[in-house]
């Protein structure tokens, strides 16, 4: 016998509100099977979505970003990966333009966190949890096609550098410039781009004489590209020192403590040297993460 519309409208509707008497139409988010404390401490607005989203710009070898603009590798997306088996939650990265965007964006609840890595600031931990998980110097890559005999750091001044525009390259370019003038030499004119690759761009164009960069994206560049580029690393005397990096999560979503547990854990578990062995980043990892560092300096 074959059912009217009305009448199996009528089952559809039965099915549905038996389905909600037996929990699946809303109320508390299901326990994953197997879930563990640190599921337990995460924000009930994480449980509910089942996912932490992040926010990510173009960033190799953090982030590479295919040609389809959505699907990413590197050392973020394992990271991440690493992150949220540990939570037992999914994460999922959206490419923006910059770390502006990433931001504003978490700070108007689109994202729940940026991994960066970006500087821990007392300015930036104002507004956001600051989970510290590597350390690095700021390098500048040289076109070898480039006119400009640019040997060591020093060679720098007067000569234009692209840079991430708000990352810790720019806090950097500016502590060298200063030591251009206190040396009498030339300042350094900065350009501020969206992201990596639009400095290595600008400086192989001849846009800028060099492009800066964290040390481990620069050495990231030269593995693909080593007949293109050299690089020189800005010294201590030049204001470089060891600067902390981390991922940001806004204070008024209640992950940052949590996020910083789960940093724990995959260091305790080894994932955390695993991924920093594979891309060779054994010189700039830490012995353990730290939360809001800046703060207690």
């Amino acid at each position: 016998m074959r059912l009217s519309r009305t009448m199996l409208a009528g089952a559809a509707a039965v099915t549905l509100a038996s389905a909600s008497a037996c929990g699946g139409g809303g109320g508390e988010p299901q326990r994953p099977a197997g879930a563990t404390a640190l599921y337990d401490a995460l924000p009930d607005a994480v449980k509910e979505a089942g996912v932490i989203r992040f926010a990510g710009d173009s960033h190799p070898p953090y982030r590479i970003v295919a040609n389809d603009g959505k699907t990413v590798t590197g050392i973020d997306k394992e990271l991440q990966d690493a992150l949220g088996k540990v939570l037992g939650v999914r994460t999922e990265i959206s490419i923006v333009n910059g770390l502006p965007a990433a931001l504003s964006g978490m700070l108007a609840s689109r994202y729940d966190a940026f991994n960066g890595p970006v500087k821990d600031t007392a300015e930036r931990e104002k507004q956001f949890d600051a989970i510290v998980w590597m350390v690095t110097r700021t390098s500048y890559l040289i076109p070898k096609s480039a006119s400009a005999a640019i040997k060591s750091s020093a060679d720098l001044c007067g000569k234009r550098v692209a840079g991430t525009a708000g990352s810790i390259v720019e806090d950097q370019a500016k502590r060298l410039t200063d030591w251009c003038a206190k040396q009498g030499k030339p300042k350094i004119e900065f350009i501020g781009l969206a992201d990596t690759n639009g400095t290595i761009l600008a400086a192989r164009s001849g846009r800028a004489d060099a492009a800066g960069m964290t040390e481990s994206a620069a050495l990231d560049v030269l593995g693909k590209e080593k007949d293109a580029f050299t690089y020189v690393t800005q010294t201590d005397e030049q204001g470089a020192g060891v600067d902390r990096l981390a991922m940001l999560v806004p204070k008024s979503s209640g992950l940052g403590p949590v996020m910083l547990d789960a940093f724990k854990e995959i260091f305790k578990n080894g994932e955390y040297k695993k991924i920093m062995d594979k891309y060779g980043l054994q010189n700039v990892a830490v012995e353990e993460p730290a939360l809001n560092t800046a703060g207690a300096q």
